[in-house]
C-alpha cells in the first residue's frame, strides 16, 4: 500500500459519515480523506475502499445500545498494523516462551518439559518432548499477505491468563445482512497456546453486531484449522493461507443459515421446549434450580434482551438468546475465564449445541 498523504492526526485514509439504508439493507459509508487520491472527499462504501485498497477506520455500531464486547478489557485495539509481528509487538504480546526439561530421563521414566515465559519466568503449561514451542511473533506471519491485499484487517490482540494462550481477531471484509437490519461481522480469531492444550489455530468467529454475541459456526469444514506444536510447524504456516477460502466458503453458508433461521417463526411452546433440550434437569439430583435459572435467563433475553426486537419469535432469536447469555451473563467466573469459556471452553460448548438444536427446529 502506497504511503498517503492525510489531514493532521489522521491514521487512515477515509472518516466513517454514517450508515445507509438502500436495498432492503443497511451499509457504512466513508468520505475519502486521503489528499492526494483522485476521489479525495468522495462518499463510498467499503467495498469501494477496498476495491481502492484504501484503509477502512472502525466503525461504530448502527445499534446505540450495543453492549460492549467480552474482550473489551482484555485486548488492545489495535491501529491498522500491516504485520502480524507489528500486532503482537503493539499489544505487548512479544514475549519468548522455552521448553525447559523436568528432570532426569531415564529408560524407565522419560523426561517431561515445562513451558517457561522468559519475560516473567512463569511456567504457562506442562508438554511432552515432540513439541516445540512457537513464538508469538512468529506464529500468524502466514496472515500478513491476506492483510497486505486488504483482505482482512488485524483488529485487537490479547492475552489470557499468564500468557498461555494469545489471540488476534482479524476482521473479514462485509457483514452478513440479516433480513436487511441486523448485521453480523465477520470475523477470524487467531490463537496461539503454549501450555500444550491446543494448536495454533484459526477459528471461524462471527459477531452479531447490535449485541457483540459471538456466534458458534457449527458447522463442518467451516474453515477452522489447527497445526500442531512440532518441530516442522513453521514449515505447515505456509500453507495456512488456504483458510481464506475456506472462510469464505463458510461466511456464505452462515449468511443462508442465519438468515433461514430468522425466515423461521416458533410458537412460545417450540422456545420453551428449545430451552429445555439445551439445559435439561439433571436427574441424578433434585435440585435444580441452576437448570431452571439458566432457562428462565434464556427466555427473558428472548424477550428483552440486545436485539431482541430484530429477532423475536424465530429461530434467529433463540440462538442469539443463549448466545448473549453465555456472552454476557455468565457469572461467577473473571474477565479472562469467561473469554476462555465463550471462544473455547463450556460457553463455546453451549452455544454450539444451542446452533445444533436450532437446526433441527428448523427442520421441524
Amino acid at each position: 500500500m502506497c504511503a498517503r498523504e492525510h489531514p493532521a492526526g489522521s491514521d487512515t485514509d477515509a472518516i466513517f459519515v454514517g450508515w445507509q439504508k438502500s436495498g432492503g439493507g443497511i451499509y457504512p459509508l466513508f468520505n475519502i480523506i486521503a489528499a492526494d487520491h483522485p476521489l479525495y472527499h468522495s462518499t463510498v462504501t467499503d467495498v469501494t475502499l477496498r476495491k481502492l485498497h484504501l484503509r477502512i477506520p472502525q466503525i461504530p455500531s448502527p445499534y446505540p445500545e450495543a453492549a460492549p464486547p467480552p474482550w473489551r478489557d482484555l485486548g488492545v485495539e489495535l491501529n491498522y498494523p500491516l504485520t502480524a509481528k507489528e500486532a503482537i509487538q503493539i499489544a505487548g504480546l512479544d514475549y519468548s516462551v522455552t521448553k525447559q526439561p523436568l528432570g532426569l530421563q531415564t529408560s524407565m521414566q522419560p523426561t517431561g518439559y515445562a513451558t517457561m515465559r522468559m519475560d516473567t519466568h512463569e511456567v504457562l503449561g506442562f508438554v511432552n518432548a515432540a513439541y516445540e514451542p512457537i513464538q508469538n511473533i512468529d506464529a500468524f506471519t502466514f496472515f500478513d499477505s491476506l492483510v497486505a491485499e486488504n483482505k482482512a484487517i488485524y483488529e485487537t490482540a490479547g492475552a489470557i491468563g499468564k500468557g498461555e494462550r494469545i489471540w488476534i481477531l482479524a476482521k473479514l471484509p462485509g457483514y452478513i445482512n440479516v433480513h436487511g437490519n441486523d448485521l453480523v461481522d465477520k470475523y477470524l480469531l487467531l490463537t496461539n497456546s503454549h501450555d500444550g492444550s491446543s494448536r495454533i489455530r484459526v477459528k471461524v468467529t462471527p459477531i452479531r453486531v447490535v449485541c457483540n454475541n459471538t456466534l458458534t459456526a457449527a458447522l463442518q469444514e467451516t474453515g477452522d484449522i489447527s497445526i500442531c506444536h512440532t518441530a516442522d510447524a513453521t514449515h505447515n504456516l505456509k500453507n495456512a493461507a488456504l483458510t481464506l477460502e475456506a472462510s469464505i466458503y463458510a461466511y456464505k453458508k452462515l449468511d443462508v443459515i442465519f438468515n433461514s433461521m430468522a425466515s423461521k417463526k416458533i410458537t412460545d411452546d417450540q422456545l420453551r421446549d428449545y430451552v429445555r433440550a439445551l439445559v435439561p434437569d439433571n436427574e441424578e439430583n433434585h435440585n435444580t434450580a441452576r437448570a431452571e435459572k439458566i432457562r428462565d435467563s434464556v427466555l427473558h433475553l428472548h424477550e428483552s434482551g440486545l436485539g431482541a426486537h430484530l429477532a423475536r419469535g424465530t429461530v434467529w432469536g433463540a440462538f442469539n438468546s443463549v448466545a448473549e447469555y453465555t456472552d454476557h451473563m455468565m457469572s461467577g467466573e473473571d474477565e479472562a475465564t469467561r473469554l476462555n469459556s465463550i471462544w473455547f471452553g463450556r460457553g463455546n460448548q453451549l452455544k454450539t449445541k444451542a446452533f445444533r438444536l436450532a437446526e433441527l427446529m428448523m427442520r421441524a
